[in-house]
């Protein structure tokens, strides 16, 4: 019901029904049914038949479909009411009775598809997989669902009744997999869907320059300025580019309006600025006020003199005072009143980082203060709280830093709010966290900590009831939550309570890794380890689990210092350099330097030598390979095929997984693995926990070299040369889509393409693999071959190839 050029959105998707012969039509209603009922009523208005379906709880979008059509026996058409489109519905019932289709999908191509369902068609247009919410690395078509769909009544027996259940997630791989006729029509056309506000505020520019097909309201008063019934315009007020003002409005004296859309019962003072707005009924904007790319909910009322800046939202009934200054992106919620001079900077701030999704590929990140604020992470606790539910318990910790205590303490209190339990583990290791919750049934966590890598940015991470990294559904469950501020607030007496157990923790952790161990394995006589705690927490915990492995241990950097726990890669190199010297000094088997979350380690081998990441790997499989006869490990579709080599060698088995870390732990946790690891010193042991866990990592480092009576070096002289090559490509995000799809074409010229995770060409036992990444506008080039010369070869081809699709 959110006004669209001055009309309800959904009244858009009523008249392109009526105008496709789609007069019967059933609206399903969620929130705030009433408003939708007293304006279509019966839909005799607008030549249809309308009912309404409140379904008693959220069945999922084929759920309440089901719940809806129970008595279906024709086709029917479903078409989602918070989108803007002109495509000619008649041709995709034209396209699904020609396919003779049980389910028809209907598709548009789009710059960006991240935020939408992907879909991948064969030649005949029948579907082969979803992608539902993808990350860059899955988007191998810029091809989206658009959330209309053609369906039989047959499709309605696989959807189970009053019972929550999703079009893309749950009905449409169901289809999939029974091979039954579902198939995507690509519509020709506009289409937007109109989730947020920059969305909302181009969908604006969009109708004004007739890129859209709809019918808007009032006469043109020229060219692109369309006016309503009783409107009064001021003969110096300046109308410049493209507008429309609705019934009732007034414009003062020498208001400039420039592509701004006005509603009805508005006045503009004399000698205001309008530059590309979108304002509602009944607004007051004062004189000389100044307003850009601004947004004002019904009702508000603007004082003279005030200024608001790009991209502020303003909820209905608001009071804005005389001389206010609103800064940039600022989010002003309904029936606030803001004195007059006020200065609003830090009230609600979201970037334009936050209206799109909270959470990225490593849980929340922000800036301290300016994004993540303890505003925010309050919020967000509480969202998170709420979909776990009242009463449940979860753990929660953080590192060493001022900040991460600040935005921790925010986080619990909105947990707290909503009668969520903690253990508070306070300041531990991210393994220690994970550790809590898998053996000791928490229903979740959270680790707060600043970033390894930018000393302005704090990572906030969020763990589900097996300690892994939260699934995307269940991030988009917070999500709706925290936009929604759907939280579940208690009363004073269900109040969350908090508990304190990191002693007890502590011990039941050492117990857990040690039981991991063969004790017997480790040497009689002492071996020499140097280690750098990287001035982080595991410096509390790890020493005392070594001192019962009856190690020699050389500990450097182990006290906790606050200043010290992110490093630039200067920084990162020289204490990588220090702990070879010392290797070599003290006349040490092995060097380890643990990152400051203890999930990873980078080592060196006794004469001090830095064996990189994509080495340390192949060492650490080779050795888990020889320890257990027919293991299975797995890696990540980027790493070097030398560890199939490896396995192959030792009677073992490579199982590939994506290349993020939630792909990782997912294959992890299914039980099919007894190990994993990446080429950023990153290993998992799935016995013990599906996640990274350097301390562990040390460990079985150690125990294996001291089976199998090896020194590093020695153990690295076995593993294959790895001639694995990567180069970064400049490409945004708008492109991103577009290359994927058209370099789905390549495939001809390969012996075979994998694309569990981007797409990968092989060739000869050689490979190449185009990854986009998440969150940056790179596209990631890897090739590896039998020589560096080849690879080099094949990278310089594949990069050639991606250049030549972005700029045809």
């Amino acid at each position: 019901m959110v006004p669209l050029a001055n009309r309800p959105l959904m009244s858009y998707i009523v008249e392109l029904l009526a105008k496709h012969g789609f007069n019967d039509i059933r609206a399903l209603l969620y929130h705030q049914p009433e408003v939708i009922k007293n304006y279509f009523g019966n839909g005799e208005n607008f030549g249809v038949k309308i009912q309404y379906v409140e379904a008693p709880e959220d069945y999922g979008t084929a759920g309440a479909v089901k719940f809806a059509c129970r008595d279906l026996r024709e086709p029917v058409l479903v078409i989602s009411a918070d989108l803007i489109t002109d495509f000619d519905l008649s041709q995709a019932v034209i396209f699904h009775r020609q396919k003779k289709a049980l389910a028809t999908v209907v598709l548009t191509r789009i710059e960006n598809p991240l935020p939408y369902g992907i879909v991948i068609t064969d030649k005949d247009s029948r579907i082969k997989s979803f992608f539902e919410k993808p990350s860059w690395s899955e988007v191998f078509s810029d091809t989206i669902n658009a959330g209309i769909y053609v369906l039989e009544p047959k499709v309605l027996e696989y959807i189970p009744s009053e019972k929550a259940f999703d079009f893309s997630l749950d009905l449409f791989p169901l289809l999939l997999r029974e091979k039954k006729p579902i198939f995507g029509y690509i519509a020709d056309g506009y289409w937007k869907d109109i989730g947020q506000t920059e969305d909302y505020g181009r969908s604006h520019a969009d109708v004004l320059r007739n890129r859209v097909k709809l019918k808007l309201l009032g006469q043109r008063l020229r060219e692109n300025i369309w006016v309503g019934e009783n409107v009064l315009i001021s003969s110096s007020a300046l109308l410049e580019g493209l507008g429309i003002i609705g019934d009732n409005s007034i414009v003062a004296d020498e208001v400039r309006l420039s592509n701004t859309v006005i509603g009805r019962n508005c006045k503009i003072g004399r000698g205001a600025f309008l530059k590309e707005c979108v304002i509602w009924d009944g607004v007051e904007v004062g004189s000389e006020a100044k307003l850009e790319r601004a947004i004002l909910g019904k009702g508000v009322k603007v004082g003279v003199r005030a200024n608001l800046a790009e991209g502020v939202v303003v909820g209905d009934e608001t009071e804005i005072g005389g001389d206010t200054d609103i800064r940039p992106f600022i989010k002003v919620w309904p029936r606030k009143v803001i004195e007059e001079g006020s200065t609003v900077s830090r009230s609600i701030i979201w970037r334009e980082h936050w209206t799109k999704s909270i959470f990225g590929q490593y849980g929340v990140t922000g800036i301290c203060n300016v994004e993540v604020t303890p505003q925010f992470a309050a919020a967000l606790g509480a969202a998170f709280g709420s979909v776990l539910g009242r009463g449940t318990r979860i753990s929660c910790s953080r590192d060493s830093h001022k900040a991460s205590r600040m935005i921790h303490r925010a986080l619990m209190a909105g947990v707290l709010s909503v009668g969520v339990n903690i253990s508070n583990l306070e300041m531990v290791p991210i393994p220690i966290n994970r550790f809590e919750i898998k053996f000791l049934k928490s229903q979740g966590g959270f680790h707060v900590r600043k970033s390894p890598f930018d000393p302005e940015l704090l990572d906030l991470r969020f763990f589900d009831n097996k300690g892994m990294d939260l699934s995307s559904s269940f991030e988009k469950r917070v999500e709706r939550r925290f936009f929604g501020e759907d939280f579940s607030r208690t009363t004073v007496e269900e109040t969350g309570e908090v508990s304190f157990p990191f002693h007890r923790l502590a011990e039941e952790y050492k117990a857990g890794i040690l039981e991991q161990l063969n004790l017997k394995a480790f040497p009689s006589s002492s071996f020499k380890l140097v280690i750098d705690y990287a001035f982080g927490t595991a410096s509390q915990i790890f020493p005392s689990i070594l001192g019962e492995l009856g190690l020699e241990v050389v500990a450097l950097d182990a006290y906790i210092d606050e200043s010290k726990i992110t490093k630039d890669k200067a920084a990162f190199e020289k204490s990588l350099h220090q702990m070879t010297k010392i290797v070599k000094s003290v006349g040490a088997d092995l060097g380890v330097l643990l990152d400051t979350g203890a999930e990873k380690i980078f080592i060196c081998d006794e004469r001090g030598n830095i064996i990189d990441g994509r080495q340390a790997l192949g060492i650490m499989a080779l050795l888990v390979l020889k320890s257990r006869k027919n293991a299975a490990i797995a890696v990540p579709v980027s790493e070097s095929k030398v560890i199939e080599e490896l396995a192959h060698k030792y009677g073992g088995k490579v199982i590939r997984t994506k290349n993020n870390l939630k792909g990782v732990m997912e294959v992890a946790e299914s039980g099919k693995v007894c190990f994993l690891g990446e080429g950023l010193g990153g290993f998992i042991f799935p016995e013990f926990m599906p996640a990274f866990d350097g301390m562990l990592s040390v460990c079985k480092l150690v125990e294996c070299l001291s089976r199998e009576k090896v020194k590093v070096s020695e153990i690295c002289a076995e593993t294959p040369p790895i001639n694995l090559l990567s180069f970064e490509i400049l490409c945004s995000s708008e492109q991103k889509g577009m290359v994927m799809r058209k370099a789905m074409d390549l495939a001809k010229d390969a012996d075979r393409l994998e694309t569990l995770d981007g797409l990968k060409f092989w060739h000869d036992g050689d490979w190449a693999l185009i990854l986009p990444d998440p969150s940056r506008p790179i596209i990631h080039l890897f090739a590896e071959a039998n020589t560096k010369e080849k690879a080099q070869q094949l990278l310089n081809n594949y990069a050639k190839k991606i250049n030549l699709i972005k700029e045809p």
